[in-house]
């Protein structure tokens, strides 16, 4: 059976700083004409970074969307034309003030099929030494060290509920392992 939506045409219904809201009309599998609304986002990067010590460079921060604060991997917004990597080593030091003298690309998870074309990108940095944060302005978060153990519990316990900090520590899990 082959599942392709065909799309008919597209209406842009919203253009902000970095994503886009747009309303799609496209052809069914049935050949029936069905409306998609999603969001256009440029993508982003979350970072596993491992201190010598062998624990996680976390963060906590508000998410307005929520209305509430996450624990969370580092993690960050890809510009425009941006190589990934870049963004990652930014971020990283951006919001922890470290950089790292190891990376590895992990895979790439896409966080919101139903609603956003958005595509996580998931690195492991280590070797890491702190230089000193470089926040953007309006970004307000904590940075803490946390046991790969211990985010593991947090996960179960639901004290860790943010998807991209989830996915990353699956990963983080095979890293560790020797499975990935």
């Amino acid at each position: 059976m082959d599942l392709k939506e065909t799309q008919l045409d597209t209406a842009l219904v919203y253009a902000g700083n970095f994503i886009q809201v747009h309303k799609d009309h496209a052809q069914l599998p049935d050949g029936s004409i069905g409306t998609r609304e999603y969001i256009k986002h440029p993508g982003a990067v979350a970072i596993l970074a491992l201190l010598d010590n062998g624990n996680l460079v976390m963060e906590r921060q508000f998410r307005y969307a929520a209305q509430r604060e996450f624990i969370e991997l580092p993690a960050g917004k890809i510009d425009h034309g941006e190589d990934m990597l870049l963004t990652a080593q930014r971020e990283l030091l951006e919001e922890t003030g470290y950089v790292a003298r190891e990376w590895a690309h992990l895979s790439s998870a896409w966080p919101c099929i139903g609603f956003s074309d958005e595509k996580m990108e998931y690195f492991l940095a280590r070797g890491l030494t702190h230089q000193g944060r470089q926040l953007d302005e309006g970004e307000f978060l904590e940075v803490f060290e946390l046991s790969p153990i211990e985010a593991i519990e947090w996960v179960l316990s639901g004290k860790i509920t943010d998807s991209k900090t989830i996915v990353g520590l699956f990963w983080l899990e095979k890293v560790l392992c020797n499975r990935a």
